[in-house]
């Protein structure tokens, strides 16, 4: 408890200022609203003792304790004003800044990352975790180091008036601190079975969301809902497991206090029936020991929320303690752009091997072609050139330098990229296509979508280039999400351009359009297509054939057609497939 109150103390780095003097504004805040009881305490007393015939009631102390009243109430407010305006700011400053850098990490661990983490644990991380450090962090520390300041600044004073009351508080709050270092052991031992069961829920229902086509078309409604069902019966065990273990500790300090504040009000009324106390005074006592414990009552909250943002911090810190793939690199600008692999070994899992000793050179401003079976390692290739993942053995240059030298920023502003499977995001078209080249022109991304072949199909649409797509462009079709993706990687313009698969999702009426696009494109530039369709490998400068991992053909489409091997073979099943004729003159 007291370690997570320091490392949210730490946390708040160059806010500590404004933490501290919330502190104080909370200190205050808890007297004031403790200052209207004691005087309508002591009147009370004075009413009473006038009543019995002692002192004469002084009226003018009516209108002055009810100023006093009224001026406590509103300096209560304004400083709880204080407090909040000091502290709640801190939070929220500081879980969005915490927000940048997990998303600033994440776009610089290697993609295995995301193969070894379920998407549901990264998205409650980043989301839930950090959440609640955001809404309750400071208000539970608040609560934890207000609480305590404030009782000792009551027991101080109480010490001083009667030392008999001051100890009976003493043992009271004691008393309650053995519970709540219960909570907090409770809390601490339960708070990573909680994450744990709140990231499964987020990953089942990401799962099933993802899976609800596939569901409704093989009709298996309940199959696909069991894992759903079982990960929120799951989190209803847990949580009311964690519940009902919260319940007793927090019961018992809440307990004790209440004890407490009795004992304060019986020692306060034997003393004014001893006569050590005025029956104003002995009133106010007893007024003021029923709320004399109101700032310690809802540490119990803190001591249980603090467990689960303990691990919410853990979480955070896994993350950024993620190796990064660039973290000793710079930021390096190539004068030439030729590609280099040397004796390159790679394997997404150390027991299967996906490319072994891979070794070619793509010299700049040529072209190759990459073709193979399915699985034989053409689009791990791309992905190593741009530093999804690093090499197991050997190494990759760009313009003779190692791309593990380069930041990812650095290395991937060269290169643009058309994928298999593209992936637009839910905003606008014109984001979209300026997601690479954010200050290009109205002029420039027309341009690039009309050399797309998108633009017409784009004017069409209710909003022009400000429609908002769906997420992942659900609203668009396969073809018109491709065309859209090579829009923005001409705009994007960079030296040098993959190609997975450009044109696989492009209707025939429009791929002759975009294969001269492509071709206007790459001009002067070194490019990389990874391709079934033999129109666009038989133009390469070079083939590369991949098998198993390997390099096994290397040459020129009319070099390779004269040996005999997997690139004939390739031509000629595609030939048939596509009822295409191969000439040799």
């Amino acid at each position: 408890m007291f370690s997570t109150v320091k490392r949210i103390i730490s946390w708040c780095g160059a806010f500590k200022g404004k933490l501290y003097a919330g502190f104080v504004f909370s200190f205050f805040s808890h007297w004031f609203a403790a200052v209207p009881v004691m005087i309508a305490a002591y009147t009370v007393g004075m009413l009473l003792m006038s009543g019995e015939g002692g002192v004469a009631f002084d009226e003018r102390w009516v209108w002055r304790s009810a100023l006093l009243i009224l001026l406590s109430v509103a300096l209560r407010f304004l400083f709880d004003y204080m407090r909040s305006k000091c502290q709640e700011v801190i939070s929220y400053e500081l879980v969005a800044r915490d927000r940048l850098a997990v998303g600033e990490a994440l776009k610089r661990v290697s993609l295995g990352y995301f193969q070894q983490k379920n998407t549901g644990n990264i998205l409650s991380s980043v989301t839930t975790g950090l959440t609640t450090l955001e809404s309750m962090g400071i208000r539970m520390v608040d609560n934890f180091v207000g609480g305590y300041l404030n009782f000792l600044a009551i027991f101080l004073c109480l010490l001083v008036i009667r030392p008999a009351i001051a100890l009976i508080a003493l043992a009271a709050a004691f008393v309650s601190f053995l519970f709540l270092m219960l909570i907090s052991a409770h809390s601490r031992k339960n708070a990573p079975v909680e994450a744990q069961s709140n990231k499964e829920l987020t990953g089942a229902a990401l799962e099933y969301a993802r899976g609800l086509s596939v569901v409704k078309s093989f009709g298996q409604n309940g199959a696909a809902a069991a894992a759903m069902e079982e990960a929120v019966k799951s989190s209803r065990r847990i949580h009311l497991k964690i519940e009902w273990g919260f319940v007793p500790p927090n019961c018992l300090h809440l307990l004790a206090l209440k004890c407490g504040s009795v004992g304060l009000a019986l020692a306060s009324c034997l003393a004014g029936l001893s006569g050590e106390m005025t029956l104003p005074v002995m009133l106010m006592f007893v007024f003021f020991s029923f709320s004399i414990f109101s700032s310690l009552e809802p540490v119990s909250d803190s001591a249980h929320i603090l467990g689960v943002i303990d691990d919410a911090m853990n979480q955070l810190d896994a993350l950024r303690e993620e190796s990064f793939l660039d973290e000793d690199g710079k930021d390096i600008h190539p004068e030439r752009f030729d590609i280099e692999f040397k004796n390159v070994d790679f394997g997404y899992q150390k027991d299967r091997q996906v490319l072994k000793n891979v070794t070619f050179r793509i010299p700049q401003h040529t072209s190759t072609a990459i073709v193979g079976p399915s699985g034989s390692g053409k689009t791990t290739i791309v992905n190593l050139l741009a530093r999804f993942y690093d090499v197991d053995a050997g190494s990759i240059s760009l313009g003779g330098r190692d791309v593990r030298e380069f930041t990812c920023d650095s290395l991937l502003s060269n290169i643009s990229m058309v994928f298999q499977n593209v992936y637009l995001f839910h905003d606008t078209i014109r984001a979209n296509i300026c997601f690479g080249r954010p200050d290009a022109t109205e002029e420039e991304m027309v341009e690039a979508a009309k050399k797309a072949c998108c633009h017409e199909f784009i004017k069409k649409l209710p909003d022009g280039y400000d429609t908002v797509i769906g997420e992942g462009g659900g609203t668009l079709s396969g073809g018109e999400k491709q065309r859209i993706s090579i829009a923005r990687a001409m705009l994007k313009n960079a030296p040098v351009i993959i190609l997975d698969e450009a044109t696989a999702s492009v209707d025939p009426e429009n791929e002759h359009l975009i294969q001269h696009a492509i071709s206007e494109l790459v001009k002067g530039k070194t490019v990389i297509t990874i391709a079934h369709r033999l129109a666009t490998v038989e133009n390469a400068d070079q083939i590369l054939v991949v098998n198993d991992g390997q390099i096994v053909q290397k040459g020129t489409h009319q070099e390779l057609m004269e040996e005999d091997g997997i690139y004939r073979r390739f031509v000629e099943v595609r030939q048939r497939a596509e009822g295409w004729c191969y000439s040799q003159n």
